[in-house]
């Protein structure tokens, strides 16, 4: 998902940004599938992005057999990433928790977390075209 993804002034790949509601409505629409596709995109896009980082496969596998812990994960990645860049994460690990709120916690932590994610890219060139991938 990468491979056509624009540079950042150092030279990573910048990460595509993603539509939050067609997101959530295309992952209700599959019911769940897409949250799937969504995980090892968004892990393929920060491995590449930070090296250290873990990967679609990896996402895809725990988001498979173990799904609240892709949250905590996911989450710490991107406070990471926000802080190697020098700035104030806009979610952080502990977000994760909102898996113990059935549905509507974990549709907060998504909508925070693809926001954080999107915010980190558009800062780095990105621009915000609606759509999935």
């Amino acid at each position: 998902m990468t491979s056509a993804a624009p540079f950042d002034s150092t030279g990573r790949p910048i990460g595509k940004p993603r539509s939050v509601g067609l997101t959530i409505l295309i992952t209700i629409v599959t019911f769940g599938i897409w949250m799937f596709v969504w995980s090892y995109g968004n892990g393929e896009e920060l491995k590449a992005y930070r090296p250290t980082g873990l990967g679609g496969v990896f996402y895809l596998i725990f988001t498979f057999f173990f799904y609240p812990v892709t949250m905590f994960l996911m989450g710490n990645e991107v406070e990471q990433m926000y802080r190697e860049a020098g700035e104030e994460p806009r979610i952080t690990t502990l977000w994760g928790l909102w898996f113990l709120l059935p549905l509507i916690g974990q549709i907060i932590w998504y909508v925070r977390m693809q926001n954080a994610i999107n915010h980190f890219w558009q800062a780095r060139g990105a621009t915000m075209n609606p759509g999935l991938t």
